[in-house]
């Protein structure tokens, strides 16, 4: 295989732990699973019916109206807004979900957790949704939410988690069935495609339901990715929001949509809390990733307007490496006392911490909070292995474990790593996400506020629930105006403490904004201007006689330069390429978050270390169409990204107007069309 394009034209098992569910007190339950205070208004008993009470709040006076629909599709959990496009107020959408078999609740999150259960575990009558049809059969059952999460911390083997960081991964195909990871031959394992599916028609049906007379696929809907998701990954996402029927999803990137939720909250206030010059900090840590961005307050005549102007790298590292961090302490509190831990327990032990630390972190009366480890038995409670977290615990283990007081000079650490690894995800080898962040800020040099350094931002937003804690969201504050501190004590002009935007909910600003977005592309409001995050570049491979022991050399082609804005076309020079038909060869694709200066048709010989960053190649056939197999077409290329923010490329034959297409639709496979 080489690559696609050439420069100049050319010449032609018994670990499996699921049960019976048992009858259990409500009490049990909560100290077995430690799972989450439930949010909604009450449980609804099914007793394997349904009638018109269990999907109480339909709205039937709606007669049809338009609204304005974010998604938040988190790595953790999934929420639903709305607001009237006509006018009205901003909501969230209570999410029917299985709490216990037999009983639905509807709290405003849906957890993004799906547990495949053994076909005979639970009778179809136990799982029934509201919205299922009396008698209807589940071709498989398969559990999303609140219960997932809780029954599968007993049985990890049947349990799918971080589904979308899968989606992230460029090692995999996204499309393959191999998630739960481990999981025995007789668990019919899906893809994180299939998992993405599978929450977001949860969130449709939750929707029809509860406004029947206007079907999620004719709102103006946005769903809110990571700013770090790559074009793969981005079209992942919204291919499994259109195969579902949901062709009307847009994008939006999730620490605008938590700016978007701040200035819909402040109403036309925002105005006189921002100013010109300001450069908005959004520090979003969720349960999956560390995303990171700046925004900066320009004007656009006499009014104010906001601009995005960098996105970080893409930070596996959030509160599931918390979760974790605190079950292995956890784990080595129990096996001091000789009580050995297995690795199947973790999990079920994680899910405790979490509900532990939250608990801990929100509530400062409590010193500390029970955890019950998970075991395998005839009795739920038998033999399981009993201890507590403490506050102390968690706040020397999260606070110096995840933000420590660093240098704005620090740098992530790098370990080396073995040659040979499980099919995992690719995780952050550094927890530190002050250290993340200092780097952040540090490679940003081209910005017009960067000090001698790093950028130095004016106003800080958080968003994700790990900042609920004042502890931790007062570290990573106390972190930043150091920097500040010592910048300005080295001779810069003097710089005042951050501003830090309050009033953001932050289990809801995410999807909240991502609403308000859609009322915002109606044309209501301010829009921040961002367009891609990264240039992005297809390697072109240079025409030269063969050498023995040496490849052509590559160089970079400048496609889409940063900040082209979505629905928009590049306008490439009449440069001509020559394109391989009709045989197996792959695409190499690059991106850039640094060079923000380059332009559309930009030929890149060379570039520094850390520069560019390789995309993972894309191996395609595309149709000879009359042409021989390996024939060498001359083209030029047309480059775009789409309304709902993916990248389009485009060879078009001068001769004929021929087309070939390559979609950003798969990893280890493209789809190519002409």
């Amino acid at each position: 295989m080489f690559s696609r394009f050439t420069k100049g034209r050319s010449s032609k098992n018994d670990t499996d732990n699921s049960e019976k569910p048992r009858q259990t007190t409500e009490k049990q339950l909560s100290e077995a699973t430690a799972d989450e205070t439930d949010k909604s208004a009450g449980d609804i008993s099914q007793n394997g019916n349904h009638d018109s009470s269990v999907v109480k709040g339909i709205d039937t006076n709606n007669e049809g109206n338009t609204y304005a629909v974010g998604i938040d599709l988190g790595t953790t959990h999934c929420v639903l807004a709305y607001m009237p496009l006509a006018g009205g107020a901003l909501q969230t959408l209570p999410i029917a979900q299985i709490k216990d078999p037999g009983i639905v609740s509807e709290p405003s999150q849906l957890p993004s957790f799906l547990y495949l259960p053994h076909q005979e575990e639970f009778s179809d009558s136990e799982l029934r949704l509201p919205w299922a049809q009396q008698g209807e059969v589940s071709q498989r059952k398969t559990i999303s939410g609140e219960f997932a999460r809780a029954h599968g911390s007993k049985s990890p083997m049947r349990l799918v988690s971080s589904a979308k960081s899968w989606l992230g991964h460029a090692g995999v195909n996204c499309k393959e069935n191999f998630l739960p990871l481990d999981a025995p031959d007789e668990v019919g394992k899906i893809s994180p495609f299939a998992a993405t599916q599978h929450f977001l028609s949860h969130l449709a049906a939750a929707w029809e339901a509860r406004f029947p007379a206007s079907p999620l696929d004719q709102q103006m809907l946005t769903i809110t990715v990571p700013a770090s998701f790559d074009p793969l990954a981005r079209e992942l996402t919204i291919d499994a929001a259109q195969s579902i029927g949901l062709h009307n999803a847009v994008l939006l990137e999730e620490p605008q949509a938590a700016l978007y939720g701040w200035l819909h909250k402040q109403g036309e206030s925002w105005r006189q809390q921002l100013q010109v010059g300001n450069t908005i900090l959004v520090v979003d840590v969720g349960g999956g990733t560390t995303d990171l961005s700046l925004i900066n307050v320009t004007e656009s005549g006499t009014e104010l307007a906001l601009e995005r102007s960098a996105v970080g790298e893409h930070i596996l590292l959030g509160g599931d490496n918390m979760d974790l961090t605190l079950a292995y302490v956890i784990k080595a509190k129990l096996e001091k006392e000789g009580k050995k831990i297995e690795n199947w327990q973790l999990q079920g032990l994680t899910h405790g911490c979490r509900h532990a630390k939250e608990s801990l972190l929100l509530d400062e009366s409590l010193s500390c909070v029970p955890i019950v480890v998970p075991s395998r038995g005839s009795s739920l409670m038998g033999g399981s292995l009993r201890t507590e977290l403490t506050r102390e615990e968690v706040l020397s283990t999260l606070v110096e474990g995840f933000f420590p007081e660093v240098d704005v000079t620090a740098q992530p650490v790098k370990r080396r790593r073995a040659a040979l690894t499980k099919k995992s995800l690719p995780f952050a080898q550094d927890p530190g996400i002050s250290r993340h962040l200092a780097a952040f800020l540090s490679s940003q040099q081209s910005s017009s506020v960067a000090a001698p350094g790093f950028v130095r931002p004016s106003v800080l937003l958080f968003n994700g629930g790990v900042f609920k804690s004042e502890q931790l969201a007062g570290r990573m504050l106390g972190n930043l105006n150091n920097w500040l501190s010592a910048a300005s004590n080295e001779g810069e002009v003097a710089t005042v403490e951050l501003k830090v935007l309050q009033g953001v909910d932050l289990d809801h600003a995410v999807a909240s904004g991502a609403a308000y977005y859609s009322h915002v592309r109606n044309g209501n409001g301010v829009k921040i201007r961002g367009g891609t995050a990264r240039s992005y570049y297809v390697g072109i491979e240079s025409a030269m006689p063969a050498v023995p022991g040496f490849e052509p050399p590559m160089q970079a082609y400048c496609i889409a330069p940063y900040g082209m804005e979505e629905g928009s076309q590049a306008d490439l020079p009449e440069e001509e390429f020559g394109l391989v038909v009709g045989e197996q060869v792959c695409f190499r694709f690059y991106s850039s978050s640094f060079r923000k200066e380059d332009s559309v048709g930009q030929f890149l010989e060379d570039w520094q270390e850390g520069e560019l960053e390789e995309l993972e190649d894309i191996s395609v056939n595309l149709p000879a169409e009359g042409k021989h197999p390996g024939e060498v077409v001359a083209v030029h290329l047309q480059a775009g990204v789409s309304e709902v923010g993916t990248l389009k490329l485009e060879a078009v034959s001068p001769e004929d107007g021929k087309r070939w297409k390559v979609e950003f639709s798969v990893r280890e496979e493209a789809f190519a069309e002409a």
